[in-house]
């Protein structure tokens, strides 16, 4: 299946699926903040159903406050995706894991994920915690080689793993693997991209000024790059926003995070606008998230947005935006061929100029020069360290 009609698949699916109903039930609840005692009942009834009411039980992680705590989020989370937790299958042995393609990345990532562990915590049992953080990584993709790993992968893995613990985080990880994160896993990042172009549509649908003001910038959406194929797991200090937010992602359709992104977007509206219509100033400004964004209400904004203009509403602008940044890209190759073919040398300037019939040189737009500038930028991204 093709890049776009899978997307346009995967937005048809989930728009007729319970995950909206559970958003329009929690705009009929008003969202407001229930009673913790009286909300843990519910959430045990829910669980409790036979068959699990996972409609309610929805509906409870998207509202306020969520799943309230983790060790109600550690039975909760495999009940809200189906995953058997009586049925997990045992660890490979570590020849097997070791052995994977990947598995000396994971190890360098692992080893650059100090931050990500609640501070105080003892050497030996972060260390031991790291350990089963690649033991982790690995089982997933030993057990599916059609998956590929990507930096930002364990940022996620490990915000389950603190919850969970190995077993059962493999199992979760396992599920969003082949499902919510199936798209960040290819051998390309051509659907991750994507799935960025949805984030202007969004944004332009509520405040068209703002759109206009981050184009005519040209700032692009490399900034929430991070956010996205993390779970905002890299970008945020407090873990416990991250796992509200993962409360709210694992209840919802899969391009959820881009509509955060997109809230997060225009809550910053006045200081965005503020700020110097300049593609490295706003990418300085955007790429930082602020500690104290209000999240439960940026979760509720992102529910009604859902509703609003949900992915197939936006689908064939996200597919439009996909196919012009292609064309640019195609063009860069093109130029990049020529240079070659002539063996110039000198002036860096002189790739972006293309010959014109008569023998002189006509500049090519702004727009591609930046274009190109920001592919190389995106090179630069994702080679960096984590």
């Amino acid at each position: 299946m093709t890049l776009i009609k899978r997307q346009k698949t995967m937005a048809v699916n989930y728009c007729v699926t319970p995950v909206i109903q559970a958003l329009v039930s929690c705009q009929s609840m008003q969202l407001t903040r229930s009673p913790e005692r009286h909300k843990i009942k519910l959430i045990q009834k829910a669980m409790d159903a036979s068959p699990v009411d996972t409609r309610q039980l929805k509906n409870l992680a998207i509202m306020w406050g969520g799943l309230l705590s983790d060790d109600i989020r550690k039975k909760a989370w495999p009940k809200l995706l189906g995953v058997d937790v009586d049925n997990i299958p045992p660890k490979p042995d570590k020849e097997i894991l070791y052995g994977h393609r990947d598995y000396n990345q994971v190890v360098l990532d692992v080893n650059r994920t100090l931050k990500r562990f609640p501070p105080g915590m003892e050497v030996e049992h972060r260390m031991s915690l790291q350990d089963e953080l690649v033991d982790l990584i690995m089982r997933v993709l030993v057990k599916h080689p059609e998956l590929h790993y990507y930096q930002g992968y364990h940022d996620i893995c490990v915000t389950f793993l603190l919850v969970a613990g190995e077993d059962i985080a493999f199992a979760l990880m396992e599920w969003l693997s082949v499902n919510h994160l199936r798209d960040f896993m290819d051998s390309t990042m051509d659907r991750t991209k994507h799935i960025l172009n949805y984030l202007y549509p969004i944004v332009g649908k509520s405040k068209p000024k703002l759109r206009d003001f981050m184009e005519e910038s040209e700032v692009g959406s490399v900034f929430s790059l991070s956010w996205l194929i993390t779970w905002y797991g890299h970008v945020l200090d407090d873990l416990r926003h991250i796992v509200r937010l993962y409360d709210f992602f694992i209840a919802c359709h899969p391009l959820m995070p881009i509509y955060l992104a997109a809230v997060i977007v225009l809550y910053r509206e006045k200081e965005i606008l503020s700020s110097e219509c300049d593609m490295c100033v706003l990418h300085g400004l955007l790429s930082k998230i602020p500690d104290n964004l209000p999240f439960e209400l940026l979760i509720r904004e992102a529910g009604d947005l859902f509703i609003q203009y949900p992915p197939t509403q936006l689908a064939n602008e996200a597919i439009k935006t996909y196919k012009r940044k292609a064309l640019v890209v195609t063009g860069k190759k093109s130029i990049q061929k020529y240079a070659t073919r002539r063996g110039t040398g000198g002036s860096w300037l002189w790739r972006y100029l293309v010959p014109d019939v008569g023998g002189g040189y006509i500049k090519v737009t702004a727009f591609v020069v930046v274009a190109l500038l920001s592919s190389a930028a995106w090179n630069m991204w994702a080679a960096r360290d984590w």
